[in-house]
């Protein structure tokens, strides 16, 4: 919603106060169509030349967050830190019993509790790999942390893909705005022996290139490319939670201790209080006895 109110300040403050001082929106509102042809056209091309076809659906795919926001919500971290309190208790407790949660998680009661977090294909791995290495003796520390985290920069290398290419888009609109303009001023000037106010309308409408590139660029398409960059950094760090957590693990700590470190590592507006947690904590045994 917050990105539908934007849109519309854009709009609004742009085209009411050219209105306001006296433009006429007719002049616009003809040149557009053409003008759109050529610099959206050209962008569009751009944009399919520089990228492959996962590539053009993954940034199509990641304009939605402009208006749906981050995927997880604080009560996905507490599901998480509960998820992950139960995991860690049952592999201290049980480590054979672990494995018929990690090797078909699907199938897994734990895992059924939460199902926002099992639909998550690279949580569900992250969590169930890490575990399995732990249980390979794969355990030291600063090797699995230094793993965790090389996975995750790969991973948000690879959703970073979106945001890049809008900016790209967005760098190059004030130039395809230039280019439409030039090619306004071509037709202006094949016309030269028509009256004053007929030129002075025609490259009225060539200009209207030039505004249509920066206002393009400047007002929409970075805004976008921001606010996908915006989301993709705040769901990161779900998966840095799971690092965190299963890190701690490794270090022995008490399953209390690990989910505690976990629960400090969440962004404070998504952070459940300790009280919050502990009683879904509590909840969490009590399901399992």
């Amino acid at each position: 919603m917050i990105g539908v109110i934007g849109i519309v300040v854009i709009f609004v403050m742009v085209f009411g106060g050219y209105t306001l001082a006296g433009g006429k929106l007719d002049l616009i509102l003809k040149a557009l169509p053409f003008e759109m042809i050529m610099i959206g056209g050209a962008a569009a091309g751009a944009f399919i030349i520089s990228n492959d076809m996962s590539g053009i659906k993954h940034t199509l795919k990641d304009m939605g967050k402009v208006f749906k926001g981050t995927k997880w919500k604080p009560d996905d971290y507490r599901d998480l830190l509960c998820l992950l309190f139960e995991l860690i208790r049952i592999a201290r407790a049980n480590p054979i019993g672990l494995e018929t949660h990690i090797e078909a998680p699907e199938e897994s009661e734990i895992f059924g509790k939460y199902p926002r977090v099992l639909a998550d294909k690279e949580a569900v791995a992250l969590i169930c790999d890490t575990l399995r290495s732990a249980s390979m003796n794969y355990d030291d520390p600063h090797q699995v942390e230094e793993v965790l985290e090389k996975r995750i920069e790969a991973n948000m290398h690879h959703s970073m893909h979106g945001t890049h290419a809008l900016q790209t888009i967005a760098d190059g609109l004030p130039a395809l705005g230039i280019v439409a303009a030039v090619l306004g001023v071509i037709k202006t000037m094949s016309s030269i022996d028509q009256p004053p106010e007929v030129l002075g309308k025609m490259i009225g409408g060539a200009l209207v290139g030039t505004f249509l590139g920066v206002f393009l660029a400047y007002g929409l398409v970075g805004p976008f490319a921001g606010k996908v960059k915006t989301v993709v950094e705040e769901d990161a760090h779900f998966y840095q939670l799971i690092r965190e957590v299963l890190v701690a693990n490794l270090h022995q700590h008490a399953p209390n201790i690990c989910i505690e470190v976990g629960r400090q590592s969440t962004p404070g507006h998504c952070r459940p209080s300790f009280t919050n947690l502990e009683e879904a904590l509590k909840a969490a045994k009590r399901d399992a006895a």
